[in-house]
């Protein structure tokens, strides 16, 4: 049976015996069997986490409305956490963006060759340089210029066009502009950012100029999900590359990029593929 044709069971709850049995023997009692799983116990928070991906039952058909109210009986005797996903299932994914689009470019590569299994209802920009790349690949495009006198009403119209979009994540590919407290407050676990990752960290304009003016060793970048405090919320994936003295700012910044897009395909992938769990202000990424 294919790959795409399997189940995603994932679960959390307080450490305590039995809660892998809790799992894996309602899956073995179903008739599932398992392809794959990872578990994590975190010994210092006393919280386990497991992620698994099993195929349905090869005799007799799945009723999925009673597999889950029978899991969801074994999962009250643990007080889990947990979600059950089809892996088939392509979510929709809504990408903000402003003029940078290399992490764009990425993406819809990856889209449109199959590499990351999802949908793209929409494409928002607060500049209208990238409308014809959008165009060539039959995705609608929303032009919403900002500044401090509309911001509000921008931000509405973004929430308005994420939700009849039905969007499961929303993408920060370089949108260049500090969302509200309200809007990240709406869209906090379900929205991630990309930005560069630099030692030390480089603020303002021209960070990689700023970074080869201090003969800078290390370039990298960091995908995480947004949150009130800027560029600080819970990491999920980080990528890095040494550099050095022949690497001008140009080199930084070709290179750079190539980091922001391999880091940030990445983060969507295991966010989609059900790996990343939230756990008070970090993340734990099972199967990275």
């Amino acid at each position: 049976m294919a790959q795409h044709e399997t189940l995603i069971l994932t679960a959390s709850c307080a450490s305590r015996l039995g809660s892998v049995d809790a799992v894996t023997g309602y899956l073995r009692e179903q008739g599932c069997y398992v392809v794959d799983m990872q578990t994590f116990d975190d010994a210092r928070a006393g919280h386990f986490f497991i992620r698994t991906e099993f195929r349905r039952p090869e005799q007799g058909e799945f009723d999925e409305t009673n597999f889950r109210d029978g899991f969801a009986l074994r999962a009250a005797d643990f007080d889990m956490d947990w979600e059950l996903t089809e892996r088939k299932r392509k979510p929709n994914v809504v990408i903000m963006v402003s003029k940078f689009d290399h992490c764009l470019n990425d993406l819809l590569y990856r889209y449109r060759t199959g590499q990351l299994a999802i949908e793209i209802p929409a494409i928002i920009s607060n500049h209208p340089d990238l409308q014809r790349l959008a165009d060539w690949h039959h995705i609608p495009f929303y032009h919403l210029p900002v500044n401090a006198d509309t911001k509000e009403e921008q931000e509405e119209q973004i929430w308005q066009i994420v939700q009849e979009s039905n969007a499961d994540l929303v993408v920060l590919a370089r949108y260049m502009q500090v969302l509200s407290p309200e809007l990240c407050n709406r869209l906090a676990g379900w929205a991630i950012n990309i930005h560069h990752s630099l030692l030390p960290g480089f603020k303002g304009a021209q960070p990689y100029h700023q970074a080869y003016a201090k003969g800078v060793k290390l370039v990298g970048a960091t995908a995480h999900y947004i949150n009130n405090e800027l560029d600080e919320g819970p990491i999920i994936t980080q990528g890095i590359q040494t550099v050095d003295h022949s690497h001008y700012p140009e080199d930084l910044v070709a290179k750079g990029k190539d980091i922001e897009c391999l880091t940030l395909a990445k983060a969507i992938q295991y966010h989609i593929e059900k790996r990343v769990f939230m756990y008070q202000s970090k993340t734990v990424v099972l199967g990275s």
